[in-house]
């Protein structure tokens, strides 16, 4: 059974981003379930330093879809965003007598899934 336009989704998946994940939530979770341009205009004037790789990450799984799918990018919206802790990379700051200050930088995965809209 072939499956209709509106049943497809697309996937894009960032990994690794150095970000934490609780401020990329804060983005993610502002444009979630919005339509791809809505989410762009929005993503495009917040202050946040998360929005810039959520930009390219919608920009990408849009992409998918218009080239793998031949979707119209206008129908698109986006069905699922999620933001995944990933690895933390530990490092070591140096202080006062011979100590070493431990220092944590997290990152994130961040995972978009557009679907066409349904008429």
């Amino acid at each position: 059974m072939k499956p209709n336009s509106s049943e497809l989704e697309v996937r894009a998946l960032a990994k690794h981003i150095r970000m934490s994940a609780h401020k990329a939530r804060r983005v993610v979770d502002q444009i979630r379930g919005r339509s791809y341009e809505q989410a762009l205009m929005i993503l495009e004037f917040m202050p946040y330093r998360a929005c810039y790789p959520i930009l390219q990450l919608i920009s990408s799984a849009a992409a998918n879809a218009s080239h793998n799918l031949n979707l119209n990018k206008t129908n698109l919206f986006i069905s699922e965003a999620k933001v995944d802790e990933g690895t933390v990379l530990k490092r070591f700051q140096p202080r006062a007598q011979g100590r070493g200050y431990p220092i944590h930088k997290p990152t994130c995965h961040i995972t978009i899934v557009v679907k066409n809209k349904l008429r």
